[in-house]
């Protein structure tokens, strides 16, 4: 929103200054609302395009099926982006007594497309940026590499080992994570959050895919983002509905939907 604050004065600013030098003299106000209710409507749009870049997330395995899908994404969100704030301005404008009259709705949309693709593209790389910031801070996490085995050693027949520990980098220093100290799993877009000790840190994976690695007498699917460690729940507080609320042992709360209850209750008995 520091973004839209700023962009927004400078383009009212200049704006301004356009009219005047082409002898259309207005008061600052009037280009002020102009940019006002375009920066709102995208403002509105912000966690709109958040959830579709979680829906299809922009990365090197995945670019050449997502990338379509965010060149469409662009004329939906112009197109709203237009809507919004060409209706706003003629409710502004007319509350104010003052006549409105703008282009047509699809040569306003022609003029603006090619600003919003811009805007639209700041915002994923404002997305991407800050997710790199936070595996700068929070560090990455990554499973131990098995020692190799002899070249003529047997190969062990029987279902892969799960490990043990993962390996975080964080700030420059490693530390060593114990899988039984993880107390819940978060799905973070294309990482999962391991929450360990008041602490998240990413590992690049689905939830489905690292569930796979934990030991499933002890690490449960509560809900399509969360997977919990059975030995951390304090409190099962069922809900409305049919969902629960988990309290974990170490005061946070994890959703469990309706779906997955009967999977807890049985995991937890056995």
């Amino acid at each position: 929103m520091a973004v839209l604050s700023v962009q927004l004065s400078f383009n009212s600013i200049t704006h301004w200054m356009d009219l005047r030098s082409v002898g259309r003299p207005v008061p600052f106000w009037h280009p002020l609302l102009l940019e006002l209710t375009s920066a709102l409507a995208i403002g509105l749009l912000i966690p709109a395009v958040l959830a579709f870049e979680r829906r299809f997330p922009l990365r090197w395995d995945t670019l050449r099926r997502h990338l379509p899908w965010h060149l469409a994404a662009t004329v939906a969100f112009s197109a709203a982006h237009v809507l919004m704030m060409m209706g706003a301005r003629r409710l502004v404008f007319g509350l104010l007594g003052i006549a409105y009259g703008p282009p047509s709705w699809l040569r306003a949309f022609g003029y603006e497309y090619l600003k919003d693709v811009r805007t639209y593209v700041l915002i994923l790389a404002a997305v991407l940026a800050w997710r790199l910031l936070l595996l700068r801070l929070q560090g990455e996490a990554r499973v131990l590499d098995a020692p190799e085995s002899p070249a003529d050693a047997p190969v062990a027949a029987g279902p892969a080992a799960r490990p043990e520990r993962f390996l975080v980098r964080k700030l420059r220093k490693e530390f060593l994570i114990a899988v039984a100290d993880i107390e819940w799993v978060q799905a973070q877009a294309n990482y999962v959050g391991l929450h360990v000790n008041g602490h998240d840190y990413l590992l690049r994976s689905t939830l489905a895919e690292f569930l796979q690695q934990l030991d499933p007498a002890r690490f449960v699917r509560v809900h399509r983002s969360y997977v919990v460690n059975l030995d951390r729940i304090a409190e099962i507080e069922p809900l409305d509905g049919g969902d629960a609320r988990l309290r974990m042992k170490d005061g946070s709360q994890v959703p469990c939907s309706r779906r997955y209850r009967a999977a807890l209750g049985t995991a937890a008995a056995s």
